[in-house]
């Protein structure tokens, strides 16, 4: 396990869970922009717990390896249908939003083929 891959792990999981403390936080906010994106304001726990569940998955994939794998795969495929999601309802000011966590669970999923 290289001290990048644990680093970037660590660090995805960090901001994953940050997104879905943010979930909780400011619900109001986000169904508010979900609106906008047309997706049902009911799905906001379900996307958060996901989130939670993906860096509580990479975090445990630094013992478990096939866990951090699939913890890893999973937020990256997460952010992706974010971004298209995003594009998809036209709100483009908002493609940054996802992009930083999508990176991070990249980098994560990259660094674990040499860890």
């Amino acid at each position: 396990m290289t001290i990048a891959y644990i680093v970037v792990t660590v660090l995805a999981a960090a901001a994953a869970a940050f997104a879905a403390g943010y979930d909780v936080v400011a619900a109001d906010r986000v169904r508010e922009t979900m609106r906008g994106y047309r997706v049902p304001p009911w799905s906001l726990a379900p996307l958060a717990v996901i989130k939670a569940v993906g860096a509580l998955g990479l975090l445990a994939g630094l013992f478990v390896p096939a866990l951090g794998f699939a913890a890893a795969l999973g937020l990256v495929l997460y952010f992706l249908l974010a971004v298209a999601t995003i594009v998809r309802a036209g709100v483009y000011s908002d493609i940054g939003y996802p992009l930083p966590y999508l990176a991070a669970a990249a980098g994560s999923l990259a660094l674990f083929a040499f860890a």
